[in-house]
């Protein structure tokens, strides 16, 4: 079987959950070939594991002051390139496309009538899921942004749909640093994040950010520029998080036991979402906004509650590898039964079940 992975590159998670795939792909030695798009070819790294990967425009938002910039989003669409690159990608050699909310490898793969599953965050959002926020354009974009014949979503909990765990691989080593704290807000200004840390010197806050060229200190918090080998160390080693209600940093917060500070990106029902299902299950506090108070109470806060996720994708390329994409119910138990909530967290899931 020859699959093409299509990934969307606005967000690091995506490319993380792929990260995962690909290395188990590897070591199989099975044949995946991937193409990327949302980002500029130069903004990308630590990508050696996807080998020789191909990158398009593709679409995506654009972000300011921690919410969606409307207007420059519609004028950075390009539809007529869009539909040249969709149109030009051969998949004529393809079994299967796996896509992680990719427009391009979608639409090629519905033109050329390919099987296509999405397996992604978003294709949660394709069930009934709790959700917070989505208006009629987010629903829509959701169903057409990167359709695909097959959805699989992936969720913190399966909800009774059609939705596996994320895949998070544990550290080596994991340490829990009193005072230190790993700050990811990449859609809000710089300068605001660091007044709103600026008072909390018993902290050390190690703060990535992608408008950093190289790493910096301003007295106790650590400006670092965007690097997977700094931040998964930083990561094992805080307290907790600050962040933006990103999926694939959550679940890995959650996976490490950290505390969750989480900031959605105003106007993004999924990020939106995110924070209120993390916030109702017990697993993290939200601001809507950059706040001082709530930072300052948030930090005065015990440890985060941990949740065991696999870290191992082989159920899902063995059920890919099958071929039989409707028929999901053995790989969804054979993944749920490796999940491990906190013992309130399970408490409160039987108690909405029954």
């Amino acid at each position: 079987m020859k699959i093409l992975y299509g990934v969307q590159g606005t967000g690091n998670g995506h490319i993380s959950r792929a990260r995962i795939m690909a290395k188990r792909f590897n070591e199989l030695g099975i044949q995946v070939d991937y193409l990327f798009s949302g980002r500029p070819a130069n903004k990308f790294f630590d990508m050696q594991v996807f080998g020789n990967y191909q990158v398009r425009q593709g679409m995506s938002f654009t972000h300011k002051d921690g919410g969606i910039d409307l207007l420059t989003t519609l004028q950075n669409i390009k539809p007529l390139q869009f539909w040249r690159d969709v149109k030009a990608l051969d998949l004529s050699n393809y079994d299967v496309v796996l896509n992680d909310f990719e427009p391009i490898s979608a639409w090629a793969a519905r033109r050329q009538g390919i099987a296509s599953i999405n397996i992604s965050h978003q294709a949660a959002f394709l069930q009934p899921v709790p959700m917070q926020g989505a208006g009629w354009t987010d629903k829509k974009i959701l169903r057409y942004f990167a359709p695909c014949q097959y959805n699989l979503g992936v969720h913190w909990y399966h909800f009774g749909a059609n939705i596996i765990p994320p895949f998070i691989d544990e550290p080596d080593t994991l340490d829990n640093k009193d005072n230190k704290i790993l700050v990811y807000l990449p859609f809000e200004s710089l300068p605001n994040i660091t007044a709103m840390l600026a008072d909390f010197c018993d902290y050390e806050f190690y703060c990535y950010h992608p408008s950093l060229d190289a790493d910096s200190e301003q007295e106790h918090i650590k400006l670092r520029k965007l690097s997977r080998t700094g931040f998964k160390h930083d990561l094992a080693e805080c307290k907790g998080i600050i962040a933006n209600a990103g999926f694939e940093l959550s679940s890995e917060a959650l996976c490490y036991g950290k505390r969750i500070l989480l900031k959605p990106l105003t106007g993004q029902f999924e990020q939106e979402s995110n924070a209120k299902t993390l916030e109702l299950l017990g697993l993290a506090t939200v601001m809507p906004q950059l706040n001082f108070e709530t930072v300052e109470q948030w930090l005065e806060h015990k440890n985060g509650g941990r949740v065991k996720f696999p870290s191992d994708p082989q159920p899902l390329i063995d059920w890919v590898m099958k071929g039989e994409y409707n028929q999901t119910r053995s790989l969804l138990d054979q993944l749920w039964s490796q999940v491990e909530f906190p013992k309130k967290v399970s408490h409160k899931l039987k108690q909405d079940a029954a």
